[in-house]
């Protein structure tokens, strides 16, 4: 596959094209919101990005409904019942930080640093063993807030993780990093990227599915 983009009405629109030996170009977008162009072979990529233009309007929508059906948000409650998510398993608030005499906002401020710490100490443990097997290391590591990438990885071999995996299941971080770690070998999404990333972890699309449906719920 290759990895392509087009703008389109002020939106970025990210898609892996497939060719084949079929006369038609199709365009798929799975239930995570990823899209795939199916093209006959030679097609050029002027003709593709406009077939994808035309139909900006309809794949906008379709992202649209997939992301308004993702789990809803639970609304967070700031005392020492309110529930939050800790590798994929409900916590009250008090068995993740002291609470005592902080009001609300000492109270979120705390919780997103226990993430921060989390999360750092989780990905620089698991992210040892996978940079092992595809023998690459990063030039860094750093956990950043972001409201729309779990992970980045840079061109000049910079990873970043959001913090709010600290939330998801350890499976799940662990697609991250293998996800970023392969980026390292192959920046495009391409058959590659996606073999490379398989033969570490099979199921990885179970785990894409998870964040589809979680990750709005993975939240302060």
């Amino acid at each position: 596959m290759v990895g392509m983009k087009i703008e389109y009405d002020n939106q970025v629109i990210e898609f892996n094209v497939q060719y084949g030996n079929g006369k038609k170009i199709s365009i798929h977008i799975d239930s995570s919101g990823r899209i795939t162009l199916k093209a006959p072979k030679k097609t050029s990529e002027e003709t593709i990005k406009s077939v994808v233009e035309r139909n900006g309007k309809l794949i906008v929508e379709k992202l649209q409904s997939i992301e308004a059906n993702r789990e809803t948000p639970k609304l967070k409650e700031y005392e020492e019942e309110g529930e939050f998510l800790y590798l994929g398993k409900y916590y009250s608030l008090q068995e993740l930080i002291e609470t005592k005499d902080l009001n609300e906002e000492e109270l979120k401020l705390k919780l997103k640093k226990f993430y921060f710490a989390s999360c750092k100490k989780i990905v620089g443990e698991r992210i040892n063993k996978y940079q092992t097997q595809l023998r690459v290391k990063p030039k860094t590591i750093d956990i950043v807030e972001s409201r729309t990438k779990w992970g980045s990885c840079s061109s000049d071999k910079k990873l970043t993780f959001n913090y709010r995996l600290a939330m998801a299941p350890v499976e799940v971080i662990d697609y991250v990093i293998i996800h970023e770690l392969c980026h390292l070998l192959h920046m495009n999404h391409d058959r590659s990227f996606w073999r490379k990333v398989g033969s570490l972890m099979p199921d990885y699309k179970e785990k894409e599915e998870y964040l589809a449906r979680y990750g709005r719920a993975m939240t302060l």
